[in-house]
């Protein structure tokens, strides 16, 4: 019997390569293996109620199309349950496809789809909202805001962003209680870590294990202007845990309290009120990787 697959395809992600996906479909899919169906999201969040209905209909394998919010919105759909989530990554950054080793070609995500191999991943949840790879505060978390405002995505853009907000933004105290222990923290950004990157090969825990039951609370420490170049080195050389400003504590809940938090989940803002708490969920999901 042919595996049942969905593709859920975000018309205006990122870059546009979406664009293809049903000429891609169409001379790609193993057709042995597969019978498909195609689903186009029409709002924000949508790609949650399309992925829940998927599994509620025993589809095998949903498809994310899109950049890291589509894939976001596709793995909350699917915690959980039996059906397993691919990525086609067509984003600007495209953080869980690269730390999965998906590839970017899109072609070559399409075979690494056709040989179904299966891996169990942790996810996590905050407060209410579930994601698979990186959240955070701070300063990313003002990027994402101020990225969201912008108008116009891709990465050129987001370094456009940052290189404005950058000079201006100042480290602030939080309130941390990690697996029960509670301390002051100031920091420049805090981020919570299931994968090891944000997007565009920016490795912010780059020990970050994605199936160990932990996440990696990575806190950039405050640093001087002048030290941003070198910190922005170590970032895309996937060192910046050897950097004496970041520190990096594994843990399996963290509870975060200051007033009117602004946090993200993947680089999409969100309105987080006064705490966050944020659990693992172990082996929650289901992915195809290489």
């Amino acid at each position: 019997m042919k595996k049942k697959i969905c593709f859920i395809v975000n018309p205006i992600s990122g870059i546009g390569r979406q664009k293809i996906i049903e000429r891609l479909i169409d001379e790609q899919l193993d057709r042995t293996i597969f019978e498909y169906e195609i689903a186009y999201t029409k709002a924000a969040k949508h790609a949650i109620e399309l992925a829940k209905d998927a599994a509620s209909r025993k589809i095998d394998i949903v498809v994310a199309v899109g950049g890291d919010g589509s894939v976001n919105e596709t793995a909350k759909g699917l915690v959980n349950t039996d059906t397993t989530m691919a990525i086609i990554p067509t984003g600007s950054g495209n953080g869980l496809a690269r730390h999965l080793n998906i590839p970017l070609d899109l072609k070559k995500a399409m075979q690494v789809i056709n040989r179904c191999k299966e891996q169990k991943v942790d996810t996590i949840k905050l407060n209410d909202e579930t994601f698979v790879n990186v959240a955070g505060i701070g300063f990313d978390a003002h990027i994402g805001w101020e990225f969201a405002r912008f108008g116009k995505r891709g990465f050129s853009s987001y370094v456009k962003v940052i290189m404005r907000e950058f000079p201006k933004y100042k480290a602030q105290d939080f309130e941390l209680t990690i697996d029960g222990k509670t301390v002051t923290q100031n920091a420049y950004l805090i981020s919570f870590a299931n994968g090891s990157q944000w997007g565009n090969n920016a490795y912010i825990a780059p020990t970050a294990d994605i199936s160990d039951g932990i996440m990696d609370i990575a806190i950039l420490r405050d640093f001087k202007l002048i030290n941003g170049l070198a910190i922005g080195y170590h970032l895309f050389r996937k060192t910046l845990h050897l950097s004496t400003y970041l520190e990096v504590i594994k843990a399996r809940e963290i509870i975060v309290k200051q007033p009117g938090i602004i946090a993200h989940i993947d680089g999409e803002p969100i309105e987080a009120g006064n705490e966050l708490k944020i659990k693992v969920n172990p082996l929650s999901l289901k992915v195809i990787v290489p």
